[in-house]
C-alpha cells in the first residue's frame, strides 16, 4: 500500500500519525537543543518551537493545522538561514541543523499529502488574507 492510500487524504490515518509524531518529536528535539544553549535568542527560539509543536497536535486548531505547518516550515527555514549566516560551527549545531532539515522533509510530505501541495496552501493564505481584510474593513467602517 502506498503512502497516499495510507493517508487517504485525511489527517487521521496511520500515515498521519507517523508523520505528525515525527514532526512533533523533531520539533521538541530542536527546542530542547536551543533551550540548552541558554541566552535570550536561543530561549525564545525554543519557546517558539515548543508552541508550534503544541499547535501541531492541538485538536482545537485542526482546521488551521495547514497554517501551523507553514509557520513551522518558515520558522525552521529561518532558523537554518540564520545559523548559516551568523551561527557558530560546533558539533551540536550540525546535529540540530540535521534535525531541522529532517523536520522540513516531514513537513513537506505533510503539505503534499494533507494540504494538497504548496499551491493549495497559497490559495488558503489568499482566502485567509482576503477574509481578514474584509473583516478589518467592516470593523473600521463602524
Amino acid at each position: 500500500m502506498d503512502a497516499t492510500k495510507l493517508a487517504a487524504g485525511t489527517e487521521s490515518g496511520p500515515m498521519s500519525v507517523l508523520l505528525r509524531g515525527g514532526v512533533v518529536i523533531l520539533t521538541l528535539l530542536t527546542a530542547a537543543i536551543h533551550a540548552s544553549l541558554g541566552g535570550l535568542l536561543f530561549t525564545l527560539n525554543a519557546a517558539v518551537y515548543l508552541a508550534l509543536a503544541v499547535a501541531m497536535i492541538l485538536p482545537a486548531i485542526a482546521p488551521f493545522r495547514w497554517l501551523a505547518r507553514l509557520a513551522l516550515f518558515g520558522f525552521a527555514s529561518a532558523t537554518i538561514a540564520g545559523w548559516l549566516l551568523f551561527g557558530a560551527r560546533f558539533q551540536l549545531a550540525y546535529i540540530d541543523k540535521a534535525i531541522e532539515l529532517a523536520l522540513l522533509c516531514f513537513l513537506a510530505i505533510e503539505v503534499w499529502l494533507f494540504d494538497g501541495g504548496p499551491v493549495a496552501d497559497v490559495r488558503r493564505l489568499r482566502r485567509l488574507a482576503a477574509g481578514m481584510a474584509g473583516a478589518l474593513k467592516t470593523w473600521s467602517a463602524r
